[in-house]
């Protein structure tokens, strides 16, 4: 990971801290294009759109299908706080997005739930490549593990979900 990686996913970070405010679960993402930058961003709305498909990544891949052509898609990133869920994974693949960089993995993320009483995810929780074998993925980035770990145990101590 680059300077600029570093960048985006600390952006990331910040929108995850954002969606816990707003009583999300502490999840943001960032899409930039092939010159590095931000062409879109989310975090987290499940609960304000009552809808449990409503995560950034997903909400993503939509905008870039609707507002890029395919071959900027090919080129862009999308950056996030936390390893993609199989949902967000396929959407990213169908969308043909050509890289995806998160701050936390999902092991660490089933880790950290596991570790403060979460229940586990309705979905199996896999690996980026286990569902889009195509799409190159870097993560994750070591400098941001504790304060995502944080932030989970934060989401219990705020909302009691």
């Amino acid at each position: 990971m680059n300077e600029n990686d570093l960048r985006h996913l600390r952006r990331c970070v910040d929108l995850a801290v954002t969606a816990l405010e707003r009583g999300e679960e502490p999840f943001g993402s960032v899409l930039a294009g092939a010159d590095g930058a931000s062409l879109a961003e989310d975090h987290n709305r499940v609960r304000e759109n009552g809808d449990p498909t409503a995560h950034p990544e997903f909400a993503l891949a939509r905008w870039a299908a609707v507002n890029l052509s395919a071959g900027e898609r090919a080129g862009a990133t999308v950056y996030t706080s936390g390893e993609h869920c199989p949902m967000c994974s396929a959407a990213h693949a169908w969308a043909g997005i050509g890289r995806i960089v998160y701050a936390s993995s999902a092991a660490q993320t089933a880790a950290w739930c596991a570790e403060i009483g979460l229940p586990p995810s309705p979905v199996r929780s896999l690996p980026v490549q286990e569902v889009a074998p195509g799409v190159a993925v870097e993560g994750p980035a070591p400098e941001f593990a504790d304060e995502m770990r944080a932030l989970h145990h934060r989401r219990v101590r705020d909302h009691r979900d």
